[in-house]
Formats: structure tokens, sequence, C-alpha cells
């Protein structure tokens, strides 16, 4: 719903239900992948998942108790550090993800491909987690240790994760061969890589940094030629030590060559810096 052109925030009730239905589909997708891509091909691309792929092989310990059995302690640190709400969220994926990989323990493997099972295991685990994630809460895994280590030290989710699950990779080189510790490090990119997409979206969009001489005439081309806002900022050059004014647009990816060319038009002299913009949210991009 919408009131005077503005999208009206979620009631915390609606929001609460839609965390919860995003914990419940994450969960699915996690264990799924896990019997269908990881499990069968002795791929332990980290996390508790990844233990009980270890535990199975040299105990033949059933990998939905051994992650239920770690995912308690696990699920206590989430309350005590990540707050009571994060904990009843993640209580409900602490249940949810081994009792989706008991339910799916006897789904025939997707394929016998090691490295086809490295890839789409990876996509599988990561769109789970990333899902998981945006729900505000998690599995009662590893990777409640990966969102106290994101909360406090502002690292992406993705790379707290793959820090986090090097050292299950590691081990598994011994339990099974290096070969498959390899297979598993390539589970472990994509699944990285898949979380940070999830989370933040593809790349699309470039926040464009312009120096120029010709401030007034840069501003109003971009306005009339690009369609874009823009932000005017005060600096000052480190040589010289003379203020100037510095223009900020944040610009689609298929309209930063449009940009480019406008810049210099009016000035081709002007010092261009364009960076990657994870994410942006306003008007004219995505909805907050």
């Amino acid at each position: 719903m919408t009131k005077n052109g503005r999208r009206q925030p979620l009631s915390d009730k609606t929001q609460l239900i839609i965390d919860y239905f995003f914990v419940i589909v994450g969960a699915f997708f996690i264990a799924f992948a896990f019997n269908l891509f990881l499990l069968p091909n002795d791929i332990a691309s980290g996390g508790v998942a990844g233990i009980s792929t270890i535990t199975d092989e040299v105990f033949g310990w059933e990998p939905a108790f051994v992650q239920g059995f770690l995912n308690v302690p696990l699920f206590i640190s989430g309350v005590l550090i990540l707050g009571v709400n994060f904990g009843l969220k993640s209580f409900i994926g602490t249940l949810a993800l081994p009792f989706f990989v008991y339910l799916t323990k006897d789904f025939d493997p997707a394929t016998n491909n090691a490295l086809l099972a490295s890839i789409f295991g990876g996509i599988g685990v990561g769109t789970g987690l990333g899902i998981v994630f945006k729900g505000r809460a998690s599995t009662g895994g590893i990777d409640v240790a990966a969102q106290i280590l994101h909360k406090f030290s502002g690292i992406s989710l993705g790379l707290c994760i793959a820090i986090i699950d090097g050292m299950i990779v590691f081990t598994s080189a011994f339990v099974f061969s290096v070969e498959q510790a390899l297979y598993a490090l390539i589970g472990l990119f994509v699944t990285s890589r898949t979380i940070d997409i999830i989370q933040v979206g593809f790349n699309t969009s470039k926040n464009v940094m312009i120096i120029t001489d010709c401030v007034e005439s840069m501003r109003k081309a971009i306005f009339d030629e690009v369609d874009r806002g823009v932000t005017i900022l005060n600096g000052e050059g480190g040589y010289t030590r003379e203020s100037r004014n510095i223009i900020m647009c944040v610009v689609d990816q298929k309209e930063f060559t449009k940009l480019t060319k406008t810049v210099n038009k009016v000035d081709s002299k002007a010092f261009v810096i364009a960076m990657a913009a994870a994410e942006v949210l306003g008007e004219g991009f995505k909805k907050k």
C-alpha cells in the first residue's frame, strides 16, 4: 500500500510472519541442497552441515541428529549475543533444518559429478542462508557465529562464513581427500557469493564522483540528459588547498556510458571516479 506516493511500512506482526516464512523456506533450501548434492558426493563445504558430513564418514552418525545436537549451543549464543528476537526466530531455524535434512535424506542424489555437486550445492545452500538472513535470523548453525562476527567487525556475511568454514574444509582434506576438499572450496566460494547476491542483489549501479570547474553546467546537463539527480559535495585540493565542489551521482549500469559521454561533452578535462554501489535504496532505485 502507498500513501502520498510513498510505500507504507509493514506492521510488526506482518513483518514477523514474513521473517518466519523466510526462515522456514531458507532451511528447506539448505537441506535440499545438502542431501541432493553435497552429502552424496562427500563435499564438506563448511558449516554444521560440513561437520555432519565428516562425522557421517568417520562414525556413521546420522547427519540430521549431528546438526540438531550442534545447533543447541550455537542457538544459546545467538540468544545471548544477538538478542531474544533473533533467538526466537533462530529457534525455528534450529528445529527446521535438521527436520528437513531428515525428511529429505532418502532423496536420490541429483548428480554423482563432484564439480556439479559443489557448484549447485553451493548455490542451494547460499540461497537458503541468504533467505534466512533476510528473515533476520539463522538456522542455528555455524552461520550464528558468522552473524556475530559480522555484527562486531562489519565484514560481509559471505566472507565471515568463508573464514569460519575454511577450517572445516581443511579437516575434510584429511577425512576424504585433497581433491574433495578442493571441490568443497568451490562450493564454499559459490555459497558465499550467492549469499551476497541474495542479500544485496546483483551489482547494477555506479556511484560516480565528478570533479570539474563547470559545476553548474555539469549539474544541468546531468539533470536534462541523464535524468538523474546529483549531490554537490564540498572538497579541497590536497596539493593546491583550494576549495572546490564535487558532483556525486548514482546511476544504473546501463546509464553509466550515457553519463560519461555527457560529462565529457560538458568538460573534457573533468576528473571522474566510478565506484560500484552494492545496494541503492530510494527514489529511482530499489524501494526501501
